[in-house]
């Protein structure tokens, strides 16, 4: 069975089908001039709704007229991800795979322009990263949030109508310390937070943060940080929530518990043996070599335990470091025998940046895009994410099966 087997499309099940309820006909037209993607544009060159697939409770995501297993919302998720996997071709399953980060980082447009239909997006997306959040590049389509829900409905809609199953988009972007947006409410850092030991507290800003994102259209948060600090010469220490495994784990139950109540899927970092780097430096080093099994499992991995299961996080983010000399990223029993089988981990992994590329710049466990490919699939790694196009990874996971490296 090809390793693109393991893809999930998880992502198709937990997002809000919000799509039909909120976006009206009011964005009309049809230019394939192009433009700046003003807000004027978005009237201007967005093509009306396409009712045709909107049902009585369920979207018709493929177009064909029939409610097929995977568009059934009736059905277990199980059987319908089973369904759409059979439907999905090479080109589809590779993109599934694959994030992008928003405009002004690596997407050069705010809202979807006509060649879109001719660019490797018509095969769909995993998710997109900090989509227009105000942060970055300008703030056209962050402020005021009615503009950005609008926007992200109008993305939402492309991926929908305008590929060829419909896979919806995961819209994901940072929240440690309150939602990563222009004008939404911050907080203290994590381990100011820990410094209250208030786990009703932390389990509040959780859930304001997943009710702004859900205001938003985020579906998916990249909190809480479950690194144990145990070097106070580590430049990210104050990202944590200290140096105590059960306070850091019982905190994380806390604000993943509180994210997931608004219906936001909570995606905790950094997976796995993070937070030790050789003389706390962030660079070239990663791990303390001298940390023994027992005692990564006792402090470093016992946070990620009980956030799996007592909040049942739906996603984990994947670290670049190393330990024992495997790259986490590489390595199945980090994210297969240990996440899945041992923690009972059920949702899906995305990488922290540029860690699918240190396989070859940094580690050298290959030369190569394609092996590199082929060796954190199989190692369990479900989303590749990086400050870079999408597509190199992408062609690398195709052509890694095309030479049969399952």
């Amino acid at each position: 069975m090809l390793f693109l087997k393991r893809t999930t499309c998880l992502a198709m099940f937990f997002l809000p089908l919000f799509v039909n309820a909120q976006i009206t006909d009011q964005y009309k037209g049809g230019s394939t001039k192009r433009t700046t993607n003003t807000k004027a544009d978005a009237v201007l060159n967005f093509p009306a709704l396409s009712k045709k697939i909107y049902k009585q409770g369920w979207i018709d995501f493929n177009k064909d007229g029939v409610k097929d297993i995977f568009e059934d919302p009736l059905q277990p998720i199980a059987a319908r991800v089973r369904d759409l996997l059979q439907k999905m071709t090479l080109d589809e399953k590779a993109n599934q795979l694959a994030t992008v980060y928003g405009y002004g980082a690596v997407l050069k447009d705010r809202l979807p322009m006509p060649w879109w239909k001719d660019s490797i997006w018509k095969y769909g997306i995993a998710n997109i990263d900090e989509q227009l959040t105000g942060l970055r590049t300008d703030t056209m389509f962050a402020y005021p949030y009615s503009d950005h829900t609008k926007a992200i409905n109008i993305i939402q809609r492309w991926f929908i109508e305008n590929t060829r199953l419909g896979i919806p988009v995961d819209f994901t972007t940072e929240g440690i310390r309150g939602l990563n947006h222009m004008k939404a409410t911050y907080y203290p850092s994590q381990l100011a937070q820990a410094c209250t030991f208030n786990y009703d507290l932390v389990h509040q800003i959780g859930r304001v943060t997943g009710r702004e994102a859900k205001a938003l259209g985020y579906t998916n948060v990249y909190s809480p940080i479950l690194d144990v600090a145990l070097d106070p010469r580590w430049g990210r220490i104050e990202e944590t929530y200290g140096s105590d495994p059960f306070l850091v784990g019982s905190l994380g139950v806390a604000n993943a518990s509180g994210l997931q109540s608004q219906g936001i899927a909570s995606t905790a970092k950094h997976f796995a043996v993070y937070g030790i780097p050789l003389a706390g430096s962030d660079g070239g080093v990663r791990t303390h070599p001298m940390i023994a099994p027992r005692e990564m499992m006792a402090k470093l991995l016992e946070p990620f335990r009980m956030v799996i299961e007592q909040a049942g996080i739906m996603g984990v983010m994947v670290s670049y470091n190393d330990y024992d000399g495997t790259p986490i990223m590489a390595s199945k029993y980090f994210l297969t025998d240990l996440l899945r089988k041992r923690f009972g981990f059920k949702g899906y992994t995305v990488s922290d940046s540029h860690a699918y590329e240190d396989l070859y710049e940094k580690y050298f466990v290959t030369d190569n895009m394609v092996d590199a490919a082929a060796l954190t699939i199989n190692a369990g790694l479900n989303v590749k994410t990086a400050f870079n196009s999408p597509t190199p990874f992408i062609n690398a996971v195709k052509e890694a099966v095309s030479q049969g490296k399952n």
